[in-house]
């Protein structure tokens, strides 16, 4: 096997690179997820059901950095991975230890990435020859062979694939609540994706046929044995469906140019460069296309995925502004679950995602999960009344009214050691405070307008040096929840209220 990682013009890269790889990603993330170990770490560990689209954008940005990087980039993704794999650990429903780190369940979610490339080819009615097959696992087992994984654990050649997957699916997988939840029940609850734009408000009408589409082509699209085992039915309507749309993508895909065609790090190379190419399988000229192994992006830049927004409250009714800032803030920031209720998994989860896109060190990333499970321990100490291990809307805006107006250390004992950490984390350059684009990036996102940013920077920039200290930002935030009124700086985190 070849140690020389896939360049931007390998058959893997192009393949996964074409946009139309989408049509078979939901496809992908069930077969995943009907592993009974992954399913099990994202009951406990995962918000996919509050958060879908994150959980996708994770996935795909995983995904681009470690099969579009160089050896370094490769190995700075597969450390993070292990780094917050580690942690994902327990027993599920059924009293079966799991841990993400199982070298079993980590072959099995790679090699169902390399089948679905072949599985977007032969459903577009261009299947990869017996050779381009043979290449294209050569070049995905070169990635792969950075995970340190056994090798007797992959099939051996690209031919044995079918097989494994035949096996895999009658033998262990299994109908998990998170395929269901995939197939027939999270697009029709999920929220608005951010890049909607100008069409969200129209969301709640083009949800449910969305979701009626993508049930209709995911259950078409998925392996025989796979619908055979959990009785999927596949309706002449899916498959016609499913015909239509990869036959329809693969041709209006050879009419775009590269840069629409394919995703950076993806150059699809000229008839001579690689003869094992045929027009059906990778149509398109040589582009120069820039290979920035996902690593292109600014460390500010990469924060934009924290989405950790701070909620602009309205008063209603007999509540007190305060009250109303308290309430929005457990709904939108802590509650990562969507269940109505906080427990350890909401905190860890806004760690991951504090860490998820940054390029921390594993002391780093330890000093904030550290900071989360500090203020998780805060929050059950001050406000589980009932002691079932959980914290509820009620009793969240209970505690922390009385608490502030109790004690001046009670956010310090709790929510200031998270937010330090957070700080410490979105302070990439070690200055020691945020300038305005780092504040913008990171309570930034579609539900806020530019300007209101802006002003919210400036409302906390007290001495107008442009930046905001460390002091300065806890202080923004013991004033979100003591302030009286919504005239105090501290309450216009994200701008005006």
């Amino acid at each position: 096997m070849s140690t020389v990682l896939p360049d931007s013009r390998s058959l893997l890269r192009r393949t996964l690179g074409e946009r139309r790889i989408a049509l078979v990603a939901w496809r992908l993330l069930v077969l995943q997820n009907s592993d009974p170990a992954v399913a099990a770490g994202l009951a406990h560990f995962s918000t996919y059901r509050a958060h879908p689209w994150r959980r996708v954008e994770h996935t795909m940005d995983s995904g681009q950095r470690l099969f579009f990087s160089d050896r370094e980039g490769l190995q700075r993704e597969i450390a993070r991975l292990e780094r917050t794999h580690r942690r994902i650990q327990g027993t599920d429903g059924q009293g079966r230890a799991f841990t993400a780190l199982d070298p079993a369940v980590r072959v099995w979610v790679l090699v169902t990435l390399y089948e679905s490339m072949t599985a977007m080819c032969e459903l577009s009615g261009a299947p990869l020859s017996a050779g381009q097959r043979d290449l294209l696992y050569g070049e995905f087992r070169t990635v792969c062979a950075a995970f340190d994984l056994p090798g007797e654990l992959f099939p051996a050649t690209a031919a044995d694939v079918p097989a494994y997957m035949d096996r895999t699916i009658r033998e262990r997988l299994e109908y998990t609540e998170a395929a269901h939840d995939l197939l027939f029940q999270m697009l029709r609850q999920a929220p608005s994706p951010r890049r909607l734009g100008r069409l969200r408000p129209a969301w709640p009408l083009l949800r449910p046929v969305i979701a009626h589409l993508l049930t209709a082509l995911t259950v078409a699209d998925l392996p025989p044995a796979f619908r055979e085992r959990f009785d999927l039915r596949r309706s002449r309507g899916a498959a016609a469906l499913s015909w239509t749309l990869h036959h329809g993508m693969r041709h209006a895909m050879a009419l775009l140019p590269d840069h629409l065609r394919y995703r950076s790090g993806a150059t699809p190379p000229s008839a001579t460069e690689h003869p094992t190419a045929t027009p059906n399988a990778n149509a398109g000229s040589n582009s120069g296309g820039n290979d920035n192994g996902g690593n292109g992006k600014s460390p500010l830049g990469t924060l934009r995925a924290l989405r950790l927004p701070l909620p602009r409250p309205r008063r209603s009714g007999r509540r007190s502004a305060r009250q109303v800032r308290v309430e929005a803030f457990f709904r939108q920031v802590v509650d990562q679950t969507g269940d109505g209720f906080i427990t350890a998994a909401d905190l860890q989860a806004m760690a991951h995602n504090v860490c998820w896109q940054l390029e921390l060190s594993e002391e780093q990333e330890a000093r904030v999960y550290a900071g989360f499970d500090t203020w998780w321990q805060h929050i059950r100490a001050t406000m589980d009344t009932d002691g079932d291990g959980r914290v509820s809307l009620a009793e969240f805006t209970t505690a922390v009214l009385a608490g502030v107006d109790r004690d001046p250390d009670y956010l310090r004992n709790g929510l200031h050691v998270a937010l330090r950490a957070l700080f410490r984390a979105a302070d990439t350059d070690g200055s020691g405070y945020l300038t305005a684009d780092e504040y913008r990036v990171l309570f930034g996102g579609s539900r806020v307008h530019p300007a209101e940013l802006n002003h919210g920077f400036r409302q906390l920039d007290a001495d107008g040096d442009g930046q905001i200290t460390e002091d300065e930002f806890l202080r923004a935030f013991t004033d979100y929840f003591t302030a009286r009124t919504d005239t105090t700086a501290g309450a216009q985190l994200l701008g005006r209220p």
